[in-house]
C-alpha cells in the first residue's frame, strides 16, 4: 500500500518499521544498505543518479578505455528482492536534524536516523579561473566530457593547419600526483603512444606533450617512498613530463602558469588534485573541520546528535591515529558502512555500539600496461606482479557478473594489442556552457517549500 499526504511528501510505502534514511550511493552507502537487507528497519536510500558508480575506474572511461556502462550499476538492480528498502531518484538540498527531515528536489521526507553518505567533490583550493576552464574526475558524467574534450580536440588539430593552434589542442595537462592523476596520465601517454599512430596519422607523436602536475616533491604521497620513487620511473619512461614542486596558479583554456612563473599551452587540463566533503545544507550545528569534512565520534555519529551519522569521504572520525581524518578512499568508506550497518542492527537489539576501527588493507595505483606499484602490509613492489593484483582487485570489485565479464574481457583485448575501442565522441561537449549550466544551478532555490 502507498502512502501519499497531500503537499510535497515523498510517497513511500507504508510500515511501521523505524526509517532510516541514505543520502548517497556511493560505497558507504552500499554497504549500509546491504548490511540491513530485509532487517528491522525501513531504509530509504536517495540519491541523484539511479546507479552507483566504480570510481576508481573513471580514469579508464575518460581516455576511452571502457565504456561507461561497464562501471556503473542500477541501484532497482541491486537491491532487488530486498523487502525492507526503497529507492528515490531525488537530489538533497537541506537536512533539518530538529525536525528530522531531508528537502530533497522532489519533496520532503521525515526519518528517525539518517545517514550523511553524500562522499566529496572536487576541491580547486579557490581557483576560480582553473575552476572555470577545466574538468573534475568525480563522476561518470566528468569522465565523459573528459573523452569528448579530448577526442574533439584532436580532430581539431587534425584540421587547422596553424603549428601553434595544433600544439595547444594536442598537450594535455593534469594536475595532482595522487593515484587519479597518475592513472591517468598513464592510460594517456599509452592512447599517445599506441592510438594516436593509427588514428590520427595527420598527427605528430612526439608533438603531443602529457604534463603531469604536483604541488609537493613527490608522487602518490599516501604511499611508501619506493612506490612513488617507481611510479615516477614509470611514468618518465612512458613519455609523461612529470614536474614535482610544481604548484598550478592559473589557466584561462589554452595556457597554465605555474608558481614559479612558467607557462605551459594546453587546450585539455584535468583537474585530480584534491578533494573536499560534499554534503547538504542544515549542518550548521555541526563541526566542520578540514577539507569540508563534518566531524563523527568513534560510532560514526555526527557531534552533538544521537540519531545523525556520517561516513565515507564527508566524515572525519574522531579518531587519535588518524588526526586529520581517514582518507577519502573506497576501502574506508566501505568498512564505515559496514560497521555502521552492524551498529544499527546492534541498535535495534538493545546492544551497544562498536567503534570504527580502519584495516589498511594496503594501497594499489597503475601506470599501464605491466606498470603498477602496490603497498601490502610491509611488502613495497611494483611491475607486472603488483599490475596483476591491481587488475584482479579492481575487477573483483566492479558490482555485477556482466559488468566484470566485459571488462575482463576489454583489458584482455587490450592487453594484446593495445587497442581502445571506445573512441566515440556521442555528444558535442562545450567546456563553458556547461560552466555556465553550473552556475545557473548554483542559483536556483535550495530548500523546497512547505
Amino acid at each position: 500500500m502507498e502512502v501519499c499526504n497531500t503537499g510535497q511528501q515523498i510517497c513511500l510505502s507504508e510500515s511501521s518499521l523505524p526509517r532510516v534514511v541514505i543520502i548517497g550511493g556511493g560505497f558507504a552507502g552500499i554497504e549500509l544498505s546491504k548490511k540491513l537487507k530485509n532487517g528491522p528497519y525501513q531504509v530509504v536510500l536517495l540519491d541523484r543518479h539511479n546507479f552507483h558508480q566504480f570510481q576508481p575506474l573513471l580514469y579508464q572511461v575518460a581516455t576511452s578505455g571502457l565504456e561507461p556502462d561497464s562501471i556503473v550499476f542500477p541501484f532497482r538492480k541491486m537491491f532487488s528482492g530486498y523487502k525492507n528498502f526503497v529507492f528515490r531518484l531525488a537530489e538533497v538540498q537541506e537536512v533539518e536534524p530538529l525536525k528530522q527531515r531531508v528537502f530533497t528536489d522532489k519533496g520532503y521526507l521525515d526519518y528517525d536516523y539518517l545517514v550523511l553518505a553524500t562522499g566529496s567533490q572536487t576541491n580547486y583550493f579557490g581557483l576560480s579561473q582553473v575552476q572555470e576552464n577545466s574538468t573534475g574526475m568525480k563522476n561518470i558524467r566528468e569522465a565523459l566530457n573528459i573523452r569528448h574534450l579530448m577526442l574533439q580536440n584532436l580532430e581539431k588539430a587534425t584540421i587547422t593547419c596553424d603549428a601553434r593552434e595544433k600544439d595547444i589542442l594536442t598537450n594535455f595537462i593534469i594536475v595532482g600526483g595522487g593515484p587519479a592523476g597518475v592513472e591517468t596520465a598513464g592510460a594517456l601517454a599509452e592512447f599517445r603512444n599506441y592510438i594516436l599512430p593509427k588514428d590520427y596519422p595527420e598527427l605528430v607523436v612526439e608533438d603531443m606533450n602529457i604534463y603531469l602536475l604536483e604541488a609537493g616533491d613527490r608522487l602518490l604521497n599516501g604511499m611508501s617512498d619506493k612506490a612513488s620513487d617507481k611510479a615516477l620511473k614509470y611514468l618518465r619512461k612512458l613519455g609523461v613530463e612529470v614536474e614535482l614542486n610544481t604548484a598550478l596558479t592559473q589557466y584561462n583554456g589554452k595556457e597554465a602558469q605555474t608558481q614559479d612563473g612558467r607557462n605551459m599551452e594546453a587546450a585539455t587540463l584535468v583537474w585530480t588534485a584534491g578533494v573536499m566533503g560534499s554534503f547538504p545544507k542544515g549542518m550548521k550545528d555541526a563541526s566542520i573541520l578540514r577539507a569540508n569534512r563534518i566531524e563523527t565520534d568513534k560510532y560514526l555519529r555526527v557531534k552533538g546528535y544521537i540519531n545523525l551519522f556520517a561516513t565515507g569521504d564527508v566524515a572525519a572520525v574522531d579518531d587519535t591515529k588518524h588526526q586529520r581524518g581517514h582518507p577519502m578512499v573506497a576501502q574506508v568508506a566501505i568498512q564505515q558502512g559496514r560497521l555502521l550497518g552492524d551498529n544499527l542492527l546492534r541498535l535495534a537489539q538493545g546492544k551497544k555500539f562498536t567503534a570504527f576501527i580502519y584495516k589498511d588493507k594496503g594501497s594499489l595505483a597503475t601506470i599501464g600496461k605491466n606498470r603498477a606499484v602496490a603497498d601490502i602490509a610491509k611488502f613495497r613492489f611494483g611491475g607486472y606482479v603488483a599490475w596483476l593484483l591491481w587488475s584482479i582487485v579492481h575487477l573483483m570489485s566492479i558490482s555485477g557478473f556482466k559488468n566484470k565479464l566485459f571488462v575482463g574481457l576489454n583489458w584482455l583485448w587490450s592487453y594484446f594489442n593495445y587497442e581502445k575501442s571506445n573512441r566515440l565522441i556521442i555528444r558535442k561537449y562545450d567546456l563553458s556552457a556547461e560552466r555556465k549550466s553550473e552556475i545557473f544551478a548554483e542559483q536556483k532555490p535550495k530548500k523546497s517549500e512547505v
